[in-house]
């Protein structure tokens, strides 16, 4: 296994389905405050949602699709970023994130998702990387725009959440850009 490190106290390494308990704690943790901004089928409640969370990215992995990556500061699983999509023959992919409240603020998301883009675009060829936020989420536009990415629209009414619909920004960056972006 591997794992590398984005700041002296902070790691990226695979998340897999043997930390099915690691993360079901994580999600303790964080359920509350992420819930709004992830999938719904993201957010389990319990150790059994949280091996089958797992399981289903795993599968995906396996098929060269989705991808999940767990970020550890100082040991303790505080949140990740993922391969939302992959599909490495149209050269796409989506890239989310999700972090716990303590962890907040450190540039974490930032660096683990500089990472993912990097080896999507100069190790497998991808030649377009997309982000969806909820229009709101003024944290998850922020990253968009740190990783150089460009607002291309937004899609009304696409988001549900507790029986109200909201907007989702639609950013992307390509290949070119990210090659000759001034990191």
């Amino acid at each position: 296994m591997f794992a590398l490190p984005l700041r002296d106290d902070a790691r990226l390494s695979p998340l897999e389905p043997w930390h099915a308990e690691e993360f079901a704690a994580h999600l303790d943790r964080a359920r509350e405050h992420i819930r709004p901004w992830v999938g719904a089928a993201f957010v389990t409640d319990d150790l059994d949602g949280a091996r089958a969370t797992l399981g289903r990215y795993a599968e995906r992995q396996a098929a060269d699709g989705a991808r999940l990556y767990g970020i550890w500061r100082d040991g303790t699983l505080v949140g990740g970023v993922m391969f939302v999509s992959f599909d490495a023959a149209s050269g796409t992919c989506e890239v989310g994130c999700w972090l716990e409240p303590a962890a907040e603020g450190h540039g974490l998301i930032t660096r683990a998702c500089e990472v993912l883009l990097d080896w999507a675009f100069t190790v497998r060829g991808v030649h377009r990387a997309e982000w969806v936020c909820r229009a709101d989420n003024e944290r998850s536009a922020a990253v968009a725009k740190r990783l150089g990415m460009t607002l291309e629209g937004v899609r009304r009414a696409s988001w549900p959440y507790e029986g109200v619909r909201y907007d989702a920004q639609q950013w992307s960056v390509l290949a070119p850009e990210w090659r000759t972006r001034g990191v």
